[in-house]
């Protein structure tokens, strides 16, 4: 399915000066595993304006690059997703995309989307559908294969991708903010997460902080049954000098770490903070950093992964 932005008229002047090699194009093919938001993504893109092509037989990559460089074209930016459904040929897919980056009149991008199998597998279960790989193949069965068949295409990707906690509103100012071209916002999504070492480290965690050394407010009576969302837990953290010292040690910490990220191109970045359970410390100051970092201008998103255990 070809979904197509607003036709311009373009200028008879400017098409007889224009040529392949004037300007730089951006081109984004878009892959990953099935059920991770592929078709969110591309319609973001088409938000975005750009030229959205959806299944493209892999065969028509370097002829639909081509056509956007052809002199007069007013395709500027173009996206299409390739994947699983175009069957054996996808083993070309890496050969194609190489191709694209010999081509110097082009931007070619390679946005790589997957997802934890458990949400994978939840996902196909909402839609009742059966993964592309055969109807007879069980869900989980199909999504390891096509990890495995994907593999080299995500060891190429410029931007991987994981679904696992975004819903499809977050997905989509991802998209925006990272290929947008939105110089006023920062480009990349910071999840707060806090969590208890007795349930293990967060599997996605970029940067993980060990807060066990703080005063811990469940061997205060009054407290123990609290969180630290309490104004209670709170006090009780603040009044701690240690406390006040490590946050800000932190926050200096974050605020030169995270421009490096966005430089680099990261879309988003996952701050683990943890304590002994995830209920009091650990809870308290992932809600401290995320005010913190909301305020020097920065998206956020916070996560309390084992405060109801």
């Amino acid at each position: 399915m070809v979904r197509k932005s607003k036709p311009r008229v373009a200028d008879s002047s400017t098409t007889k000066k224009s040529s392949p090699k004037e300007r730089t194009k951006h081109f984004v093919l878009i892959t990953g595993l099935s059920g991770s938001g592929k078709g969110s993504v591309l319609k973001s893109f088409e938000d975005l304006g750009y030229h959205c092509v959806d299944n493209l037989p892999f065969d028509l990559i370097l002829k639909f690059a081509d056509m956007c460089q052809q002199p007069g074209s007013n395709i500027e930016r173009a996206a299409a997703v390739v994947d699983i459904r175009g069957g054996e040929a996808l083993s070309q897919l890496p050969i194609h995309f190489r191709e694209l980056t010999r081509n110097k009149a082009l931007h070619p991008t390679l946005v790589f989307m997957e997802a934890s199998d458990k949400a994978l597998i939840r996902r196909f279960e909402e839609t009742r559908r059966p993964h592309p790989l055969g109807r007879d193949l069980p869900v989980r069965e199909g999504i390891r294969l096509e990890r495995v068949l994907l593999k080299p295409m995500r060891q190429l990707a410029n931007v991987v991708i994981d679904t696992t906690r975004l819903n499809v509103h977050e997905l989509r100012d991802l998209i925006q903010t990272r290929f947008g071209g939105i110089a006023a916002r920062r480009s990349m999504l910071v999840s707060t997460v806090s969590f208890g070492y007795r349930f293990g480290v967060p599997a996605d965690a970029d940067l993980v902080f060990d807060v066990r050394f703080l005063p811990n407010p469940n061997f205060e009576p009054r407290l123990k049954n609290k969180t630290g969302r309490d104004v209670g837990v709170r006090r009780f953290m603040e009044s701690h000098p240690q406390t006040q010292e490590f946050m800000n040690r932190l926050m200096e910490l974050l605020l030169y770490l995270l421009p490096q990220y966005v430089r680099e191109g990261k879309s988003y970045l996952t701050i683990a903070i943890g304590c002994t359970g995830g209920r009091h410390r650990s809870v308290f100051l992932t809600e401290e950093v995320a005010s913190r970092l909301v305020q020097e201008g920065y998206k956020t998103k916070v996560l309390h992964r084992d405060i109801g255990r």
